[in-house]
């Protein structure tokens, strides 16, 4: 893939520092959606996992989404940063049901015909995606039975000079379960979950179904 966004992205990638072996709690594999380790909420949020297929947006080196194919999900993750896929698939390729992908999140959802029953992002593409086009995208490949997540740091002010490539979508709580609604799905609910220390930022997590 070439294009501005991804020469960014894999720029950002070539920094990236690998996850520690093993967490807190002795795990090879685990699901973080915090920006602090050993910090919030697990998989649990995204409901019963065996058999389930599952589409990360912005899968990046793909430990999240390895630890859901531990638990019987068939995975597939995308990240617009070309070695992120390479390194992804070669890292957690051997797990089971689990596949990597270099493509924008929108361009994907555009063509794809598969329908999965999760969808999520934490800290990815659902940040750095105007949600009034993603959005509906998510809806159209998601089981009736479905489930949309994600996770982002909380709104802050934002200035955007005149030709800058990446954006992030930092809105309300309640301005990203309006959309969500706007958009089909229901039940929509989001929550700030707080920093492990005071004084630091919490971490919004936004959830809901299908219908």
């Amino acid at each position: 893939m070439n294009s501005p966004q991804a020469e960014i992205w894999e720029r950002y990638a070539a920094k990236y520092t690998p996850r520690r072996p093993v967490n807190a709690a002795g795990a090879s594999t685990w699901l973080n959606w915090t920006q602090y380790p050993d910090h919030g909420p697990d998989e649990s949020v995204l409901g019963d996992l065996k058999g389930k297929r599952v589409l990360e947006l912005g899968s990046g080196a793909g430990a999240n989404l390895a630890h859901l194919a531990t638990l019987g999900a068939v995975c597939t993750g995308i990240d617009i940063a070309p070695s992120r896929a390479h390194t992804a698939q070669q890292t957690w390729g051997n797990l089971g049901e689990i596949t990597f992908a270099t493509a924008d999140a929108v361009e994907y959802l555009a063509t794809t015909t598969t329908t999965f029953d999760i969808v999520y992002s934490i800290f990815g593409a659902v940040w750095f995606t105007d949600p009034e086009i993603l959005f509906p995208l998510v809806r159209k490949r998601v089981s009736d039975e479905g489930i949309f997540a994600f996770s982002h740091p909380p709104a802050s002010p934002q200035e955007y000079k005149p030709g800058q490539v990446i954006r992030q979508w930092h809105l309300a709580p309640t301005r990203w379960t309006d959309l969500l609604t706007d958009t089909g799905f229901a039940d929509a609910a989001a929550e700030v979950i707080d920093a492990p220390e005071p004084g630091k930022p919490g971490t919004v997590l936004v959830y809901a179904s299908a219908t």
